[in-house]
C-alpha cells in the first residue's frame, strides 16, 4: 500500500514538475497571453492528489508508531504486574523487586527500539515505488534471446571489417510499449555498399524505425538484419556504432562549444580531424566568422545557432569519425530553402563512397538515390529508381511525387502574388512621391514669380 502511495506521489510530482518546466521555457508566451492564472491552477490541481496520498500516508505510519508505544507501555503493564503476583506468590520466591526493576525497562526499551525502523520503512516503500516502473521497464525490454554479456563484448577484429551490404530479411517488429500495434510486417530491403538507398513513405510506416533496429536501440521481433551476409547481432554494439553515422531531423547539440560537440562524435579527434570534418559538412566558413570560432557556445540544445548552422555541425559530428554507414533521417525537412541547399550540398558530398540510408520528406533530395524503398504499414510496396518509379502509373510514389509538385507549384503562385503586390504598392508609393516633389517645385516657382 504504503509503495503504490509513493509511486503516486513521484508521479505526481514528476508531472507538476513537467508543467513547470513547459511554463518556464514558454515564459513569453504564457505572459502574452495572460495564461499565468491559468497555469497555476494547472499545476495546483496536478498536486491535489499528492495532498491526500500524503494524508493517508501520514496515517498509516502514525497508526504504526502509535501501535509500536502501546506495545512497549503494554511491556511495562504486563512485566510490573506479572512480576507483582511472581513476588507475592508463596510457592514462587525467584523472583524479588529488584529484578522485575531490571528486567521489565529492558524488555520496553527493546521495544522502544523498533520506531527508529519507521523511517527506514519509509524510505524502504519511497524506494520500491519509485523502482516499480524502472524494473517494469526493463521486463518489457527484455529479451531472453539476447546475451547482455555478447551484445557488449569487445572484439577487436571486427570493428575494422564491418562493411557490405545491408540487409532486412522478412523483419518484423513491434515496440514493447504498443505489443498490439505492429510497425514493421516482413520487411525486406537491401542497401548495397557505396550505395545511396532511400526510404520514402507516410508517416508511421516504419522508416525511422529501420534506422532504430539497425542502431540496435531494439531487437527485431523476428527475421533479422545483416552486413555483408552477417548478422549484426554477431557485432559489439559498440564497434557497430563506431562505424555509423547519424543525422537526424532535429539536431541535438549540447550546451558545450562547437569544437566539443564535433569531438563527440569522436572522442580522440584531433584539431586537424575536427576541423576536416566542419570543412566536408559546410561549418568550417562560418565557424571562423565567430567571435570565439570553435570555442564559441552554442547554448542548450544549440540555441544560439540558426537551424541550418545546428545541422552542419551535426553533420561534422557524425562525419568525424569517419563512418562507414551514413543514416540520414529527414535531415533537411526543417530547413528554409538556403540553408537546405548549403546542407544538401555538404551531404551529397558526404554520402560518396559511404554506405547511405536515406529518410526523405521532400522527394526532391532523393532523385540521384541508387534505390529507392516505398514503405506503407512496415512493408515495401514499391522499389526502384526515381525514373522507374515515377513511371509507373498510379503507384504510391508518383502521386507523392505530384502531390509535392501542386504544393511547390501553390506556393510559387502565393510568392508571385505578393512580390506583384509588394511591387504594385512600390509604384504606388513612388507616384504619390513624384506627385508631392512636383506639388511643391510648383508652388516654390509660383512663389518667386510673386
Amino acid at each position: 500500500f504504503t509503495a503504490n502511495q509513493a509511486l503516486n506521489e513521484l508521479m505526481t510530482y514528476s508531472k507538476a514538475g513537467q508543467i513547470a518546466q513547459e511554463v518556464f521555457s514558454s515564459l513569453r508566451t504564457v505572459l502574452s497571453l495572460n495564461g499565468s492564472k491559468f497555469e497555476q491552477k494547472r499545476y495546483e490541481k496536478e498536486l491535489d492528489s499528492t495532498r491526500w496520498t500524503n494524508i493517508r500516508q501520514g496515517a498509516v505510519y502514525g497508526a504504526f508508531l502509535g501501535w509500536l508505544s502501546l506495545v512497549t507501555y503494554l511491556v511495562y503493564a504486563v512485566g510490573f504486574i506479572f512480576g507483582s503476583l511472581l513476588n507475592s506468590s508463596k510457592d514462587y520466591h525467584g523472583v524479588n523487586i529488584t529484578d522485575i526493576l531490571i528486567i521489565v525497562p529492558l524488555f520496553a526499551q527493546y521495544m522502544g527500539y523498533f520506531t527508529f525502523i519507521i523511517p527506514c520503512f519509509q524510505s524502504f516503500s519511497e524506494a520500491r515505488g519509485a523502482a516499480a516502473p524502472v524494473f517494469r521497464l526493463i521486463d518489457e525490454g527484455n529479451d531472453i534471446n539476447v546475451n547482455e554479456t555478447d551484445v557488449w563484448r569487445e572484439d577487436n577484429k571486427s570493428i575494422y571489417n564491418i562493411n557490405g551490404d545491408i540487409e532486412f530479411d522478412h523483419v518484423n517488429f513491434i515496440y514493447p510499449s504498443r505489443k498490439g500495434a505492429p510497425v514493421l510486417r516482413n520487411l525486406s530491403l537491401i542497401a548495397r555498399a557505396g550505395q545511396t538507398t532511400a526510404l520514402v513513405g507516410s508517416s508511421g510506416s516504419g522508416k525511422s524505425t529501420c534506422i532504430s533496429l539497425f542502431l540496435r536501440f531494439y531487437e527485431p521481433s523476428s527475421g533479422r538484419i545483416t552486413i555483408d551476409g552477417r548478422s549484426i547481432a554477431d557485432y559489439n554494439v559498440k564497434q557497430l556504432r563506431q562505424n555509423i553515422g547519424v543525422v537526424s531531423q532535429e539536431p541535438i547539440l549540447f550546451d558545450i562549444s562547437i569544437y566539443e560537440n564535433i569531438r563527440f562524435g569522436k572522442v580522440d579527434a584531433t584539431r586537424e580531424e575536427i576541423e576536416q570534418a566542419a570543412r566536408e559538412a559546410n561549418a568550417h566558413n562560418f565557424i571562423m566568422k565567430l567571435p570565439n570560432k570553435y570555442e564559441t557556445l552554442v547554448g542548450e540544445r544549440g540555441i544560439q545557432l540558426s537551424g541550418g548552422e545546428k545541422q552542419r555541425i551535426a553533420l561534422a559530428r557524425a562525419l568525424v569519425k569517419q563512418p562507414t554507414f551514413l543514416l540520414l533521417d529527414e535531415a533537411t525537412s526543417a530547413l528554409d530553402n538556403i540553408s537546405e541547399k548549403i546542407v544538401q550540398e555538404a551531404l551529397d558530398r558526404a554520402c560518396k563512397g559511404r554506405t547511405t540510408i536515406v529518410i526523405a520528406h521532400r522527394l526532391t533530395t532523393i532523385q540521384n538515390a541508387h534505390q529507392i524503398y516505398v514503405l506503407d504499414n512496415g512493408s515495401v510496396i514499391e522499389q526502384g529508381t526515381h525514373e522507374t518509379l515515377i513511371a509507373e502509373e498510379g503507384g504510391m510514389y508518383q502521386s507523392m511525387v505530384k502531390r509535392q509538385q501542386m504544393g511547390r507549384i501553390d506556393n510559387d503562385k502565393d510568392d508571385m502574388m505578393s512580390m506583384q503586390k509588394a511591387t504594385e504598392e512600390d509604384e504606388k508609393l513612388t507616384s504619390l512621391l513624384i506627385a508631392s516633389l512636383c506639388d511643391g517645385l510648383h508652388s516654390s516657382s509660383s512663389f518667386f514669380i510673386e
